[in-house]
């Protein structure tokens, strides 16, 4: 029985995961991700019209991944520090579970990629953004400007995820815990 067309599809998206991850979107070549994947390299382009658009495909794919996990039955009516911990929580386990999409997700993040044609996440849409700015609104974090708070949020626990990949820090509920506390408190006013 032959392969079908979605068969092929995921098999490049996947081999274009793992490539992109462990080598980096230049390291990566076509010819490199259909040999993986087990198709032509003219099969790729079957698919997606370019390298670029094989690169958007899996951030979209692995965000609605993402935000599907992390923002499931997210508790709107929760106070700010409740939410906080919910949603940092579940991000750095998701960080740690997932490797190769959190490389993946970061690579991506401070790419070119993510700025090229329309916003990937408009601002007023996007759950984080508008919780820090609902608890810098309401004074109970700092008031600094959103990258700042970003940077304060996601830092501890983007690094953390990174000791844990490398097999540095073996990370458990506890320092999974002690980790996002560190990251409210440092944010709070």
């Amino acid at each position: 029985m032959s392969e079908t067309k979605p068969d092929k599809q995921r098999a490049i998206l996947d081999a274009a995961l793992v490539l992109f991850a462990e080598r980096g979107f230049h390291g990566a070549p076509t010819s490199l991700i259909a040999e993986r994947a087990g198709v032509g390299v003219g099969t790729i382009y079957r698919y997606f019209k370019d390298k670029d658009a094989l690169i958007h495909a899996v951030f979209h794919e692995l965000h609605a991944s993402a935000h599907a996990r992390i923002f499931a039955d997210y508790p709107r009516e929760q106070p700010i520090r409740e939410r906080f911990i919910l949603l940092f929580t579940r991000l750095l386990r998701w960080f740690i579970a997932e490797p190769q999409e959190f490389r993946f997700m970061e690579q991506y993040h401070y790419s070119p990629y993510a700025f090229a044609g329309e916003p990937q996440f408009p601002e007023e849409s996007e759950i984080i953004r508008q919780l820090l700015a609902e608890a810098r609104s309401q004074q109970i974090i700092k008031d600094a400007p959103m990258p700042v708070l970003e940077s304060i949020a996601f830092g501890p626990i983007v690094a953390l995820a990174k000791e844990h990949i490398s097999g540095r820090q073996p990370v458990d509920d506890n320092l999974v815990r002690l980790t996002v506390d560190a990251c409210w408190d440092g944010l709070k006013r």
